[in-house]
């Protein structure tokens, strides 16, 4: 397996399991009144920070585990990585427009941060997957 598509499943998985962890302590605070009264910003900031250090950490140790060989990348993995990410960009976008209209729309901060960070989720959790996909199931080059 090329060192690449190791960092898409461990883009992926960590993705995954931060935004889970998040849901899980947000729901699991959130009292008998409305949800956006929980405190969720430290539970955010803790989870996508604790999902950068255990990404830093996951690629070195698959570089480290990885052969010589398998380190290297050619035009190909460039290309599918290319892809990987126009796909994964589309919902930052989306996110990112979302929480424009939401903000316009005066909607209550909790679900602008959260609507971002969903964006920012399904971008890296899409765009892993459509590298995996390709690695997987071939790479077509328009």
């Amino acid at each position: 397996m090329a060192i690449e598509e190791k960092r898409a499943w461990i883009l992926m998985v960590v993705a995954i399991c931060g935004y889970t962890t998040y849901l899980v302590l947000v729901l699991g605070r959130s009292g008998p009144g409305p949800l956006t009264e929980t405190p969720y910003a430290a539970m955010m900031l803790w989870t996508i920070g604790g999902g950068i250090v255990a990404g830093i950490v996951l690629h070195i140790l698959a570089s480290i585990a990885t052969s010589a060989a398998a380190n290297r990348t050619d035009q190909r993995d460039r290309e599918i990585n290319r892809f990987g990410e126009h796909v994964g960009g589309s919902f930052i976008v989306i996110g990112a427009m979302s929480a424009l209209v939401m903000s316009m729309a005066e909607a209550p901060h909790f679900w602008i941060a959260n609507t971002i960070y969903l964006g920012f989720v399904l971008s890296a959790v899409l765009g892993s997957a459509t590298k995996v996909m390709a690695y997987r199931q071939g790479f077509q080059p328009w």
